[in-house]
């Protein structure tokens, strides 16, 4: 084969792999947003996957082409609301002029997620399953966790440098998403008082020497 037919048969590999690739994207896009409208219309955080793809209108062989079992779709699900909510609490953070402002924001943000109905509908499945599928899938729940955690260390380490802020970070972490995950699952929000109340309380540890 010459030279030229080579190069004309690996670009029309590439371009067909490129267009599969592109395919599956899309049918995976489609499967995530019929979950959230799912779950948003039962109000179930784990629903049947016969229900998913009904609404998705594909069949079982797409889901299973692209996702080994639910919990890994689930999994998806949790890991695309929590970078969501990084990219949220980024931009709350940069309009904070203070180290502190930012450590404040932070929190501030994450207890939003229960005051806003959008945002509580895509947190509550993750928030709900998370303890399950950290079980199956530790090393990508983790990493998940840490995008968050890293975030708010950062702010830290600016508030008080000689404090260990990965750690300070990790204990707010658990504080902020505990009370969040108290209101979403009674669906209830948290009070002006309460979040002043989570804010002041850890920055005064974070704060002490």
């Amino acid at each position: 084969m010459s030279d030229l037919a080579e190069s004309l048969a690996r670009r029309a590999a590439e371009r067909s792999i490129a267009d599969r690739q592109a395919t599956y994207v899309k049918e995976i896009e489609r499967i995530v947003d019929a979950t959230h409208r799912v779950i948003a219309k039962s109000g179930s955080f784990d629903p049947p996957l016969r229900d998913i793809l009904r609404e998705s209108g594909l069949s079982t062989q797409a889901f299973y082409k692209h996702f080994r079992s639910k919990d890994e779709l689930l999994l998806l699900l949790l890991d695309d609301g929590r970078r969501q909510l990084v990219g949220y609490l980024e931009h709350r953070m940069d309009k904070a002029n203070t180290p502190a402002g930012r450590v404040k924001a932070w929190i501030e943000g994450v207890l939003a997620q229960a005051g806003q109905a959008d945002a509580a509908a895509r947190t509550r499945p993750w928030l709900a399953n998370q303890d399950r599928l950290a079980e199956q899938f530790p090393d990508e729940q983790q990493a998940s966790v840490d995008l968050l955690v890293a975030l708010l260390a950062d702010a830290i380490k600016h508030v008080s440098p000689t404090r260990p802020a990965a750690r300070d970070a990790r204990v707010v972490y658990e504080a902020a998403f505990g009370v969040l995950h108290r209101h979403l699952a009674h669906g209830s929000k948290p009070a002006p008082v309460e979040v002043d109340h989570l804010v002041k309380f850890c920055l005064g540890a974070i704060e002490a020497p």
